[in-house]
């Protein structure tokens, strides 16, 4: 998620800077695998710090936390800062909070050791895709962030079912270990390829409550928050989950799955964005409201579990670049910061669901996930058909506001 976007002059015909885009997309890659990664490893982190699976799963939720509860003042503070200084300090707080998880053998150091790398990943949100836009030429920008947002999916698909195997294979603390090296690539990687930029102007920056007012942002931001809670339910108790339909043991097959989905789903909203970023919307909610359906039923049948991950996976990959998008045409002058509170309700519902997930597995056990997240898409869904004028408006709705 991004609030970073200066004015600049049309690039002209210059192709996009593909190796720096490609170190972007490794910085939300390496965002993304941090946060879900314990979801994978959950059950062999839980019985490594001594503590319950829902313990162990607000891992999760005390990321996105850090980083809810960060976005908005840091991106105020830091406005004016370079933006590949700002970056750099992001991936460099990846490394070490990942350092401190994989060597901590206690469960509160490694409560503050995820929230230090939420912050870190505050940092990095509140300027990826806007970083992305400024690098690329005005007809290639929606291009520019679709390769940048492609890293969420290839932390879901690659990231984190590699990570699961890697810790079965050499324990939970070596995935860990592993995202620090990746973390002290990247900061290398960074410093020598991708360009400098300058911070937002203050005549860029707008109020919180002007921008709420914006038609369409509103909406969004209901969007936003109810559907990230309903994917987050389930998704971050996917080890547990599993575990009870006698797949258990299946885990890193099924996140495969859900992830190169995922990966499908973001090549086709890169494609079709400009055009029909509402008709996708719509799609994405459908197909994971289908995908929790099949999970309710009471067959067991591992078949209809590897559908639901695709059809899961079809319908949230494009999400988080469709409501970006959908946010920066609502917001138009307060776009800034549109998208700034768009990361801040992001990581508030994945804190939300990590919370939410805990309690629904204590008092009622995890059958009551898919159940969860069909009752959370139905105000979704409701919101994107209803909110057609300004917030997920039609491409000739869109040309035609002034």
């Amino acid at each position: 998620m991004s609030n970073d976007t200066a004015s600049r002059p049309d690039t002209g015909t210059r192709a996009l800077p593909l190796a720096a885009l490609a170190a972007l997309t490794t910085a939300a890659f390496v965002t993304v695998l941090t946060e879900a990664l314990p979801a994978g490893v959950l059950p062999a982190m839980s019985a490594g710090l001594g503590v319950s699976e829902s313990a162990t799963g607000q891992l999760v939720t005390v990321y996105a936390v850090g980083t809810a509860v960060s976005a908005i003042p840091l991106t105020a503070a830091t406005a004016g800062w370079r933006r590949k200084r700002l970056l750099l300090a992001g991936v460099a707080g990846f490394a070490l909070a990942n350092t401190v998880t994989a060597v901590s053998a206690h469960f509160p150091l490694t409560l503050a050791a995820r929230f230090v790398a939420g912050v870190a990943a505050g940092v990095i949100w509140a300027l990826l895709a806007g970083y992305a836009r400024r690098l690329a030429p005005a007809h290639l920008q929606g291009k520019a962030m679709a390769i940048v947002m492609a890293g969420i999916p290839a932390a879901l698909s690659l990231g984190v079912p590699a990570g699961t195997w890697l810790g079965g294979a050499l324990g939970w603390r070596t995935t860990f270990w592993v995202m620090t090296a990746l973390a002290v690539v990247l900061v290398g990687w960074i410093a020598a390829l991708v360009p400098d930029q300058p911070g937002l102007p203050r005549e860029g920056r707008h109020p919180i409550l002007r921008t709420l007012a914006v038609p369409g942002v509103a909406a969004i931001l209901f969007v936003t928050l109810v559907f990230v809670l309903a994917h987050t339910v389930l998704y971050t108790y996917i080890a547990t989950f599993l575990d009870h339909l006698g797949l258990g043991a299946s885990v890193d097959l099924v996140l495969l799955v859900f992830g190169a989905a995922s990966l499908a789903s973001i090549w086709i909203t890169g494609a079709h964005i400009d055009r029909r970023l509402r008709a996708l919307t719509v799609a994405g909610t459908l197909l994971v409201a289908a995908a929790a359906t099949l999970l309710v039923l009471p067959t067991g049948s591992p078949a209809l579990v590897y559908a639901a991950a695709a059809l899961w996976g079809l319908g949230w990959g494009g999400i988080p670049t469709l409501l970006q998008t959908a946010a920066g045409h609502a917001g138009g002058a307060a776009a800034d910061t549109a998208q700034a509170m768009l990361v801040t309700l992001w990581n508030a519902a994945m804190a939300g669901g990590g919370v939410a997930g805990g309690l629904l597995l204590d008092l009622h056990g995890p059958a009551t996930f898919p159940w969860t997240v069909l009752a959370l898409l139905v105000p979704v869904l409701a919101t994107v058909v209803l909110a057609r004028t300004h917030a997920f408006p039609t491409v000739d709705q869109r040309e035609r506001r002034p």
